[in-house]
């Protein structure tokens, strides 16, 4: 088969075409969204196997536990955040088990180039106690999720794939394999997947059972490699996933050579790291995200005769992402000489609102009429109008996590914020903003929620929102919010003064009441009219 020029994440979606993928359901999120859109797109294009953007993505993992169930291979795939939504199914289904292979693609975003924290999923992976793989570069990336279905049957268990911003995002050529068939139909009786306490029981203990044959696995893993230099004990490295490449950019500068573990798979390798640490004398721990690798070497108390160097010892940041320079300071290499800039001075471009957005026109609305409200603060959500923060419209006070803003207005409302608003995306809110609505119409709470009806999923590039239009204001009334404050603004220029003065009226009104601005995104406007 002729080589590709892909992306880390479409390498992993044909990676699972390849491997004979029946069903994919995911949630847009950066840096993951491009792995249901490349699936989207091939099956659009005559491939027979399900692709569809899901809810949420508790709804996606548990639409491929559905399909793994019915024997056949299924992927679920979201951002590193998404894997707290989808954690529930994610446990549980660690403990029922897979049929067809079952494999989750969690994509973590080191240096929160789009994400409110830096968590590293091969935690989760631990957590689960499931086997977990992190490429390194795009073929391993291919290589990895296809072996990752044939692994899933092999142990009767999920398996996770964690990729990293830098990898997802960037194209390097992949040699693809010619690809297996589909799964046919194959349900079983299914007794495994009733997780009451009696088979809970008997599955867990299974689960246990199995953790020394995925050690095995990983110490015979072709993504594993020791390189022992028998000359010299001085240094040993222990590179993960992209943090072996950048290693690599340095390794024949480094006199003498280091001895060298490269590690692809979780659970540890332990026999080969047991190898490399009772090899060498100093340890440096070469890993994208937490501290994850070197803690377990660590251990409570460190390694009796050893120095271990990596983030916890201050050789590398804390926090932020790993770089090859980081790498090479670390090695204790002199530092790369950087050519001089150029005259040329580029502005700093901060993120913004697109010029023209109907949540600007709605935010200038919710200032002025905030204006006769002094204690009034604003929950905002996940979404484009997160940027209603940062000037010129400082309209946000909070933000935390997908559907927090509902939930977070009615504690701070019964707190006694007067008046309390919420302001939440239509996608954001079929999301994760339901269920809190439906808690603040049962109590009739005293605060405000403004739902931003674009009519799409912006922020990640204009995937399909499931709480939209009519259907939206149906859905509102039937929460149990009275009809009369259901309020619909158009959020343009020429409606600010009837804007101002309805959002005026619901802040004024003692108990809960939904004002939804409806105005298509700019953007898939744009696109509609091309």
């Amino acid at each position: 088969m002729k080589n590709e020029i892909l992306l880390g994440d479409e390498a992993v979606a044909l990676g699972a075409v390849h491997a004979g993928l029946s069903a994919a359901s995911s949630y847009p999120g950066t840096p993951a969204t491009e792995i249901m859109e490349y699936l989207i797109r091939v099956s659009g294009q005559g491939a027979h196997f399900a692709a569809s953007w899901s809810v949420n993505e508790k709804t996606a993992y548990e639409e491929a536990l559905g399909a793994s169930f019915a024997g056949k291979r299924a992927m679920v795939s979201f951002k590193h955040v998404g894997l707290n939504v989808a954690a529930d199914p994610f446990m549980n289904s660690a403990v029922t088990g897979a049929n067809g292979g079952l494999v989750v693609v969690s994509a973590d975003d080191p240096g929160m180039h789009s994400s409110q924290n830096e968590q590293d999923s091969r935690f989760y992976a631990r957590f689960a106690q499931v086997f977990c793989f992190e490429p390194g570069n795009h073929q391993e990336a291919y290589d990895m999720t296809r072996e990752a279905f044939d692994l899933s049957e092999e142990l009767g268990f999920p398996v996770m794939v964690r990729m990293v911003t830098r990898l997802a995002h960037s194209r390097s050529s992949v040699t693809p394999r010619e690809p297996r068939p589909q799964n046919g139909l194959r349900t079983g009786e299914g007794k495994d997947w009733i997780l009451l306490p009696v088979n809970a029981r008997r599955r867990f203990d299974l689960l246990l059972r199995k953790q020394p044959e995925m050690v095995r696995i990983a110490e015979g893993s072709r993504f594993n490699a020791l390189s022992l230099n028998e000359n010299d004990r001085s240094l040993g490295v222990i590179a993960s996933g992209i943090g072996y490449n950048y290693l690599r950019e340095w390794l024949d500068r480094v006199v003498p050579a280091p001895s060298v573990l490269k590690i692809g798979t979780y659970p540890l390798p332990d026999a080969l790291v047991a190898r490399l640490v009772g090899h060498a004398d100093t340890i440096l721990v070469v890993e994208e995200g937490a501290p994850f690798i070197e803690r377990q070497l660590k251990g409570q108390f460190g390694i009796p005769g050893k120095t271990l160097r990596g983030k916890l010892s201050g050789d590398f940041p804390p926090a932020g992402e790993l770089t090859p320079d980081v790498v090479r300071k670390a090695l204790g290499l002199s530092p790369a000489i950087l050519r001089e800039p150029g005259p040329l001075v580029l502005s700093n471009r901060p993120p913004q609102l697109c010029v023209g957005c109907p949540h600007a026109d709605t935010f200038k609305a919710l200032n002025k009429a905030r204006e006769t409200h002094p204690g009034s603060h604003v929950f905002s959500d996940i979404g484009c109008y997160s940027l209603g923060a940062l000037p010129p419209y400082n309209a946000i006070e909070t933000c935390v996590c997908m559907g927090a803003s509902v939930s977070m207005a009615k504690g701070g409302s019964d707190a006694g914020i007067r008046p309390a608003v919420a302001v939440i995306g239509d996608s954001t809110f079929a999301h994760s903003g339901i269920t809190p609505l439906l808690a603040a119409a049962a109590a009739d709470t005293d605060m405000t929620v403004v739902i931003l009806d674009n009519s799409t999923t912006a922020m990640t590039g204009g995937q399909p929102s499931f709480g939209t239009g009519a259907g939206l204001l149906k859905l509102i009334e039937g929460l149990g919010i009275r009809k009369e404050r259901i309020r619909v603004i158009e959020p343009l220029p020429k409606h600010h003064e009837k804007n101002v003065a309805v959002i005026e009226e619901e802040l004024d009104h003692k108990g809960l009441s939904v004002i939804v601005a409806v105005r298509e995104c700019l953007e898939e406007s744009r696109k509609k009219r091309r």
